[in-house]
């Protein structure tokens, strides 16, 4: 198996947890829990900043001294519907209460304080369509740079038909080098519909160092340390992922595999 992707532990509890060091990097880290109504689950931050995504279901959440109340309304992310999210800043703790059988992702990167805990969503987020044909997705976008609401994490959703492509023209942010690129480790927490299907992520450079294709199942993640990383889902099966990107800039700069370019000039016409 690709050292790439990560399968859950099980299937209940905590079934991902990447930190900077068991993921060989430097910045972002990611967890998920799949709870049963009526489970808590407590963490506290140390010296990184959380955003809590409601994935599915609802739970109570308190943190960083605050009862946040309910989060959550869809029960599938099938649903595309808003998500409900909390942003949690570093030197601070929080808990969570399962009122449904839920799911609770928990992206992680470098705070440096000055932030206030805040609530993320569903307001204020809007499914947005990119791209056009057999490259059209839709995207929730959560902590994306136009918010100044966090110090590293970059957070968003992506729902791609049965089909389609998405992260496509492929493109890298593997070099810091802003404005025209910037570095950004990134993590990908894939969910298949119907669940037993499949889709397929590439992660590969220029030189070819890295070429992977990875086959993706339901509620695996994928590490990309560099280079494009493009994703397919076949035909019968629709893909959502949740993106947690990080790095020393907290700007999205990109550039393209020059055998896509021709792509995207016709496309921008």
């Amino acid at each position: 198996m690709s050292s790439l992707r990560r399968r859950p532990f099980g299937s209940h509890g905590k079934v991902h947890e990447i930190t900077p060091q068991s993921a060989g990097w430097r910045y972002v880290g990611f967890s998920l829990y799949r709870l049963r109504s009526g489970e808590t689950i407590a963490e506290a931050t140390g010296d990184m900043e959380a955003i809590l995504v409601m994935v599915e279901g609802i739970a109570r959440f308190t943190a960083a001294g605050t009862e946040w109340g309910e989060l959550g309304e869809r029960m599938s992310v099938f649903e595309r519907t808003p998500p409900h999210c909390l942003y949690v800043p570093n030197g601070e703790a929080f808990e969570a209460t399962a009122t449904t059988d839920c799911a609770i992702a928990v992206c992680l990167a470098p705070g440096r304080s000055g932030h206030k805990a805040r609530r993320i969503g569903p307001d204020g987020i809007a499914l947005t369509p990119r791209g056009v044909g057999a490259n059209q997705r839709f995207i929730n976008n959560i902590a994306m740079e136009g918010n100044d609401f966090c110090d590293s994490l970059l957070v968003t959703e992506v729902f791609t038909p049965a089909g389609n492509w998405s992260s496509y023209p492929s493109h890298r942010h593997d070099e810091d080098d802003d404005p025209r690129i910037t570095y950004l480790e990134e993590t990908y927490y894939h969910r298949i519909d119907p669940k037993d299907g499949f889709a397929l992520q590439r992660v590969y450079t220029d030189d070819g160092s890295l070429d992977e294709t990875i086959a993706v199942k339901d509620h695996d993640v994928v590490l990309v340390p560099r280079g494009h990383h493009p994703c397919g889902a076949p035909y019968g099966f629709d893909l959502y992922y949740l993106n947690v990107m990080a790095g020393p800039l907290r700007k999205w700069r990109f550039v393209p595999d020059p055998a896509v370019q021709s792509i995207l000039d016709r496309d921008q016409k």
